[in-house]
This record gives structure tokens, C-alpha cells and sequence, in this order.
């Protein structure tokens, strides 16, 4: 308890006006004048997703059960994490509402958070799988426990352009409780050479899936019984 992380923006300091901020502040990307004037940690032109978090993390809000929902899940052993997104069909506006983030734990511990949030919800999957079999047996082992799994649309590029333009035109909203989520959209960046780099990017990844799979999301199956009537009952049509 000896150290402590405290950000400071402009906002924060007296002698900085309102007008000296607008004047430092033109010209600057959104993201930028973002994380200069509040002090929140940003890469600048790198960023991947470089849409203020005020504008894509949300207070949050109830879903109604008549929402589409679906998961996207990317597995490994360091670490695996899981989101949940609720669509609403009408606005084709996705809530982010739910994570799992865990790493150093077998198949079955991971299973079981995610049956938590409904064993009958969709998940889009991709796993670190060194090989095609490799991959097919991690797969298996999580639909031995009883997951249903649809296997996750992998194109990097046009996984981030759908995410991307979600974010920009209000159709892609994050709760503000899925702080692992949040944590890494604020590093998420590529490199000098244009490539995304593949680290601390867990929850990134299952954003990226669920995106893409959100065609796969479905509303919770309404339970019906039937019981068949007694001798002698009427039954209509006979």
C-alpha cells in the first residue's frame, strides 16, 4: 500500500483556462485531446480503436429479455476471456454486458463461469491451438461441458473495420463494469509497421468474435410442458 496511481488532466489545473485548453486542443484527433486533456493513458495515432471512451463505455442499463444475445470467446491457457453482447434488432445496437477473464485454469473452471450467464447463450470460439487437431480437441472440451459453440469468423482485418464502424456510428456500447475490457481497449494499437500487437489483447479478440457472430445470437427459449390429458378426457379435434 505504499504506492498509488493518480491521473491528472488539464482540467485539473487552476491556471489552465477553458480558452488555453479549446487553443491546445485544435487540431488534435478526438482520442488525443481526449487522453491530453483528462489525463486518461492513450497511443495516439496507433490506437486501433481510437473512439473516446466517454462516447463507447456506458452506465449499466437493463436488457430487456427480448434482446438477442451471443458471446464471443477466445481461449488459452495465459489467459482465456469470454463477452457477452445483448443486440437490440430494432437499433442493431449491441450492449456489451458481461466478461469472463481468467487465465491458468483448466477447460472445466472456465466452462462453469460461462454457464453462469446461461448455458443456452450462442459463443463464438477461437482457441490457441498450435495445430488444426489441437485446436479441434480444445474445441471438444468445451463442448463436452455442455457449451453451445459456434466456430468464431477469424478475418483480423475485417473483424476490426466491423468493430470499428460499430464504434463510430453508436451501434457498439460497453458497460462500464467490464473493467478488463476497458483495460485493454485503452492499449489496443498496432505497431510502426502496421500490425496489431498481440499482447494483452484477450478481451479484444472475443469483442472482435462477437461482432462478427452476432448473427448467431439468439433470446432465451421459453420452457413448455405437455402433459397428456386422462382417460376418458376430451381432447379437441377427436
Amino acid at each position: 500500500m505504499s504506492r498509488a496511481v493518480i491521473q491528472a488532466g488539464w482540467d485539473d489545473v487552476p491556471h489552465i483556462s477553458d480558452e488555453m485548453i479549446e487553443r491546445m486542443t485544435k487540431g488534435m484527433a478526438p482520442h488525443t485531446a481526449d487522453a491530453r486533456r483528462k489525463g486518461i493513458p492513450s497511443l495516439g495515432s496507433g490506437a486501433i480503436y481510437p473512439i473516446p471512451e466517454e462516447e463507447v463505455f456506458i452506465d449499466p442499463i437493463q436488457l430487456p429479455d427480448y434482446f438477442h444475445r451471443a458471446y464471443g470467446l477466445d481461449v488459452g491457457w495465459k489467459k482465456t476471456a469470454a463477452i457477452w453482447g445483448a443486440i437490440d434488432r430494432d437499433s442493431d445496437i449491441i450492449y456489451c454486458y458481461s466478461e469472463h477473464y481468467r487465465g491458468y485454469a483448466e477447460p472445466s473452471v472456465h466452462a462453469s463461469g460461462i454457464r453462469a450467464r446461461g448455458a443456452w447463450i450462442p459463443g463464438n470460439i477461437d482457441y490457441a491451438g498450435t495445430n488444426q487437431s489441437d485446436g479441434q480437441r480444445i474445441m471438444e472440451l468445451y463442448e463436452n461441458e455442455d457449451l453451445n459453440l459456434i466456430r468464431a469468423e477469424k478475418a483480423v482485418e475485417a473483424g476490426l473495420l466491423e468493430v470499428l464502424q460499430r464504434l463510430s456510428t453508436g451501434r457498439l456500447k460497453i458497460f462500464k463494469t467490464l473493467t478488463n475490457t476497458a483495460s485493454e481497449y485503452r492499449i489496443y494499437r498496432r505497431d510502426e509497421k502496421g500490425k496489431v500487437v498481440k499482447k494483452n489483447d484477450h478481451a479484444m479478440d472475443a469483442l472482435r468474435y462477437l461482432v462478427m457472430g452476432i448473427e448467431h445470437a439468439i433470446t432465451k427459449p421459453v420452457e413448455t410442458t405437455f402433459s397428456r390429458p386422462a382417460v376418458g378426457d376430451s381432447v379437441a379435434g377427436y
